[in-house]
């Protein structure tokens, strides 16, 4: 289990290599700097193998400016010989802190009664570090698994999946008692991955009446189902219409509304969304003699939104401690945010 563990870390991290040299990988990009990208696979693939697939490492050596390795025997860089390979020695801030942010995207498919098909919570925690030397990180979760063998509550516990680690984390320690124990990389990185098969309620329920007649009539109620201390920010509702709809007229109790005829549908803006409120938005759009697709008229409402201050799943950071041998004091600091993924409500 550690083996395939590491593998597939390292798989990942090789796969984000080219994005940090390209910026986006596309035929152009890949065409014109043919040359580092195969100095890229020299060194990244070892027997067919990963290696050394860590972008912070690779950018000492393999520079974007010069399209091959300097000639003749050069040292190797220090990350490469030291023994914590992702992170350098001697760094200095004259301010020590440490930015973590628990992100997670719910991925959700409502019928038009408001059963729930499909739900999925897609979680990371991302780091930005920026501390002095060589720092030890330990960070510990409201994870289930922990709770169990330490014999707590597990009632406010969270129960995760198929979590992937950065390669500083010590997996032998994690499989043994749970702890998340780690010398982080300097600068921004993401430090683990998580899914969580869960039965989620709709934070954002969407109601929808059709009316279809000469001119077709939508009705759409949009409705908060969180807690009134959280605020959704920049909600926006894609309500689908026929391709050849023509002259919309909208109303709304807030926000704007617009026609978008490229996606084929009315986009509701929302800048603001308390939780346990309810708007409306009414549209009124020409339509053809000539019946429509009915399979283009059953195309779901999508919804995408974020949330932050606010976990879905009720993942907490129960603690972010910082030990370095130097002693000096350092400020941790957590942010939760919840995010629309594929979020659809279908029709009726």
């Amino acid at each position: 289990m550690l083996f395939s563990t590491v593998y597939i870390n390292n798989i990942s991290n090789a796969l984000s290599v080219f994005e940090e040299y390209f910026k986006s990988l596309e035929e152009e990009s890949i065409r014109d700097n043919f040359v580092t990208v195969y100095e890229l696979m020299d060194e990244v693939m070892d027997y067919g193998l990963p290696q050394t697939t860590d972008s912070k490492i690779l950018l000492e050596y393999i520079t974007q400016q010069g399209h091959k390795l300097e000639v003749g025997a050069p040292r190797p860089p220090t990350t490469v010989t030291n023994a914590v390979s992702w992170r350098s020695e001697g760094i200095k801030y004259r301010k020590n802190e440490v930015f973590m942010d628990v992100i997670e995207s719910v991925n959700l498919l409502v019928s038009a009664t408001g059963s729930v098909l499909r739900s999925e919570i897609l979680g990371s925690i991302k780091l930005k570090v920026v501390l002095s030397g060589m720092p030890e990180l330990r960070l510990g979760l409201n994870d289930k698994v922990l709770f169990e063998i330490t014999g707590r509550e597990k009632s406010k516990s969270v129960e995760l999946e198929d979590v992937k680690f950065h390669q500083c984390v010590r997996l032998s320690r994690f499989e043994n008692d749970r702890t998340i124990s780690f010398i982080p990389p300097d600068g921004d990185s993401e430090l683990m991955s998580y899914r969580l098969n869960t039965a989620v309620k709709p934070l954002i329920w969407i109601e929808s009446v059709i009316e279809k007649f000469s001119h077709s009539r939508v009705e759409i109620k949009a409705r908060s189902q969180f807690k009134s201390r959280s605020t959704a920010n920049n909600v926006v509702i894609l309500v689908p219409v026929p391709s050849d709809a023509d002259s919309p007229k909208f109303k709304t109790s807030t926000g704007h509304a617009k026609w978008v005829p490229e996606k084929s549908a009315v986009e509701w803006t929302i800048k603001s969304f308390p939780g346990g409120k309810e708007y409306m938005m009414r549209a009124h759009v020409g339509l053809p003699s000539v019946e429509s697709d009915e399979q283009e008229a059953k195309r779901p409402i999508t919804v995408k939104f974020e949330i932050p201050y606010f976990t879905v799943s009720g993942i907490q950071v129960r603690y972010l401690k910082i030990i370095e041998k130097s002693g000096y004091q350092a400020l941790p600091w957590v942010r939760y945010i919840t995010q629309s993924g594929d979020y659809q409500i279908r029709t009726n």
